[in-house]
Formats: structure tokens, C-alpha cells, sequence
């Protein structure tokens, strides 16, 4: 037996069941294709692909999110193209708005459908780094014959998600390898850089779109998300990343009532209110310690690192 041969029988025998779902995520995704899709792990089509206006009509639609993805693809693309990987952003439809690939690796890329206007949705190409990404909204390796269809298996595909300024998924971070040799070790590597490039992109689209807005970082307990928060000139606060939303409780997706952002961070306004009174609090506490940190966060109950970050943000860091 052929190893696509033997691929496309371990995908059809996984599949036959509702139940693969709880074996693995990798046998959920393999099911939703075949059930949910009705793909057929054996077929040789070629990815669909939109063509000159059809594809100039996508990308106008994402300019402002092409305009500031574009130095970080170009930064992700000089660390990882001379390996023979490309690098492919989408939107979240899964079809590819732009790339960058070798000419070296180009015909192989290209063969394979890894292009620009190429609908990579899982829907349309079951198992798939872009379409599985969007699909579970969060990132994925893909690894050769993890892949649904057979004529996919020689390529490994390493994505994270991106979101939007209003909580939504824009689209997927992909970067994909024409190498035989390629391990999965290497994959995990590549995979830190492109989860890390994605925030970025995620951050300079939020800054993009509230460029008139103060931006504040908060902290989270997820150190891969961006938690920004946007706050205008009346101290409102009009914009969250989706970790924000989720940090703060706000509304998961859309456009955000202003708020005071007294309010999001919960205290009163001003000197006057709940600051000045914990301001207080942490000065006396540091007084009957002698200065000593560690000794006034154990009369406050709380841990050193928190007072630190209390003590900055009441300005007294330097006492």
C-alpha cells in the first residue's frame, strides 16, 4: 500500500464515527470534514482560488489590515524563508490576501495552492493549518499527514488567529513548508514566532484604529495576548482587545458603549475617590515597615510582586 493510499484508509476508518471527536482534536477536525463537508480525503481538485478583480475586491475590503500586517509579514518572512517555508495571511474566510515565498519555492507553493486568492477554509479544504485555525480559533500545527486530503501530506502548516479592534477573528497567520525534512520540533519553533508576529499585527491594527485614543496595556494572565484598552480625551473607554474584553468582562465582540474608565479599572475618579485612599493605605503600610516591601505587602495581605505593581501605579516606585 501507497502512503497516501494508507492515509486516505486511516482517515476514512477515523472518520466513520461520531464519536472520533473525543479521540483527538486532529480526529474532530477530520470528522467535521468528511461529515459536516462532505469531502472526500481521496480527491485531487485543486483549491479553489479567486483572480484579479474578485481578489483585488478582498484585499481593498482589508487594506487598512494589509497596510499594517505588511512589515511584519515582511520581518516573519526573513526569519523563516531561506528554511523554504512561505508566508501566507488570510482573512477570515481562509482565502489568502498576500504572501511571500522564494523563487526558489515558488512553483512548488503554487502547485500545491498556496497562493494569493486561494480559499484555504476548512470547509472547502478540510484538515488544514488556516481552515482549522479559523475553525477552533486558535493556533494549530498541522503537520504533513495530519492533514485531511492526501494530496496535502507533504506540506507542514504552522498558524495562529489574528482579531480584530472590535473582537472579532480577521483572519489567520499561516507559514507553511515545502521541506520533506522539516520536524515537528522545528514546527513548535516556528510556531512561538508566528503567535508572536500575529499579536503584533493584531496590536498595530487596534493602534490603527483608535490612533487618536490614548492606549493603555493592562496586564493578563495569558502573556501571548495583546490587553490593550483605548481611552479618549474625556477618560472613556472606547476600545478593547479581545483579551481586554475578556480581562475586564466587557462585551465579547462589537462596538463598545464608552465607559469610565474609573470604572473598568474599579476605582473612584481621581484622587479623591478609592485611589487616594489605597494611595494611603500602601504609605502607611511601607512606613510601619520601615520601607521594606515584602514586610508591608504581609500587612496588606497581598503579595510582593503585586504591591510593586500597585506601588508604580500610585507613583510611589521610587519611595
Amino acid at each position: 500500500m501507497s502512503r497516501l493510499s494508507g492515509h486516505i484508509e486511516r482517515v476514512m476508518e477515523v472518520t466513520q464515527s461520531a464519536s472520533a471527536g473525543a479521540r483527538s482534536r486532529l480526529a474532530a477536525s477530520w470528522y467535521r470534514s468528511r461529515a459536516r463537508h462532505g469531502l472526500d480525503p481521496a480527491e485531487h481538485r485543486a483549491p479553489e482560488r479567486l483572480e484579479g478583480k474578485a481578489l483585488d475586491a478582498r484585499r481593498q475590503d482589508h487594506e487598512k489590515f494589509l497596510m499594517v500586517a505588511t512589515p511584519r509579514l515582511d520581518r516573519l518572512f526573513s526569519l523563516v524563508g531561506q528554511s523554504g517555508c512561505a508566508v501566507l495571511l488570510t482573512d477570515s474566510e481562509g482565502v489568502v490576501l498576500d504572501q511571500r515565498v522564494n523563487e526558489s519555492d515558488a512553483d512548488v507553493f503554487a502547485s500545491w495552492g498556496l497562493w494569493s486568492g486561494a480559499n484555504w477554509s476548512e470547509a472547502r479544504e478540510g484538515t488544514n493549518g488556516i481552515g482549522t485555525c479559523l475553525e477552533e480559533r486558535r493556533q494549530v500545527i498541522i503537520h504533513r499527514d495530519e492533514h485531511f486530503f492526501a494530496r496535502n501530506t507533504a506540506m507542514s502548516c504552522i498558524d495562529a488567529p489574528i482579531y480584530g479592534y472590535d473582537g472579532q477573528i480577521l483572519g489567520a497567520l499561516d507559514v507553511s513548508s515545502a521541506r520533506s525534512d522539516q520536524t515537528e520540533g522545528f514546527n513548535r519553533l516556528i510556531g512561538a514566532q508566528v503567535a508572536q508576529t500575529a499579536r503584533a499585527i493584531e496590536e498595530a491594527h487596534f493602534r490603527a484604529a483608535f490612533a487618536e485614543a490614548r492606549i493603555v496595556v493592562s496586564e493578563s494572565d495569558d502573556t501571548e495576548a495583546s490587553t490593550l484598552l483605548a481611552i479618549d480625551q474625556n477618560d472613556l473607554v472606547i476600545g478593547a482587545t479581545r483579551e481586554a474584553r475578556r480581562v475586564f468582562g466587557l462585551d465579547a465582540t462589537g462596538a463598545l458603549a464608552p465607559r469610565p474608565a474609573a470604572d473598568i479599572f474599579g476605582r473612584g475618579d481621581g484622587p479623591s475617590g478609592f485611589e487616594k485612599a489605597e494611595r494611603a493605605a500602601v504609605i502607611r503600610a511601607l512606613a510601619r515597615a520601615d520601607g521594606n516591601v515584602s514586610q508591608a505587602a504581609r500587612q496588606l495581605g497581598v503579595g510582593r510582586a503585586t504591591l510593586y505593581r500597585r506601588m508604580k501605579r500610585l507613583g510611589l516606585d521610587d519611595i
